[in-house]
């Protein structure tokens, strides 16, 4: 946390009135089979699209590599629940800290444990930045989430307190 940050945006968000919860938890019922449709129909597109360019991707490295990168920023982008979804957990534990703050570490030891893992021979690094989403935090504000996270090795990167909390494994240096 900077010191040129308001103090104010690492507190707990305000409690949500019930009846917008409720329509956005309908909203995301009725959306969600929606989204699932078309991650499924993208991937089968992607697929489809790799099977017809096989011949370009054993030739050209860079095409393989940004096909993939598509892949990936596409078929995240449409996972998961949207950023004004609320879930059924969230709609029953609107307002409750100690709910938050169970997830909040529920995430933070997560994510350490990844990033403590011992690095395999011929395998990916372990994470050494992650984004703890507004999501997990927004009973317990920010401030919780760092004090979880730098009591557990985890340092503080420049961060948008309204949509997630960056952290960086400071062992990993």
């Amino acid at each position: 946390m900077d010191v040129y940050e308001d103090p104010a945006t690492w507190t707990p968000l305000p409690t949500r009135p019930r009846g917008l919860l409720v329509l956005r938890f309908a909203a995301t019922v009725v959306f969600l089979p929606v989204l699932i449709v078309l991650w499924i129909v993208a991937a089968l597109g992607f697929i489809a699209v790799g099977f017809l360019t096989e011949v370009i991707a054993a030739v050209s490295s860079s095409y393989e590599k940004g096909l993939l990168k598509l892949m990936e920023r596409t078929l995240d982008r449409l996972s998961g629940v949207p950023a004004w979804g609320v879930t059924w957990s969230e709609l029953r534990h609107e307002g409750d800290a100690a709910y938050y703050g169970a997830r909040v570490d529920k995430a933070v030891a997560g994510w350490t444990r990844k990033a403590s893992a011992p690095r395999r021979p011929k395998k990916s690094r372990p994470p050494v930045e992650c984004a703890i989403p507004v999501r997990d935090y927004r009973g317990v504000g920010g401030r919780y989430v760092a004090e979880v996270a730098l009591a557990q090795g985890w340092e503080l990167r420049p961060t948008d307190v309204r949509k997630e909390v960056r952290l960086w494994w400071s062992a990993a240096s």
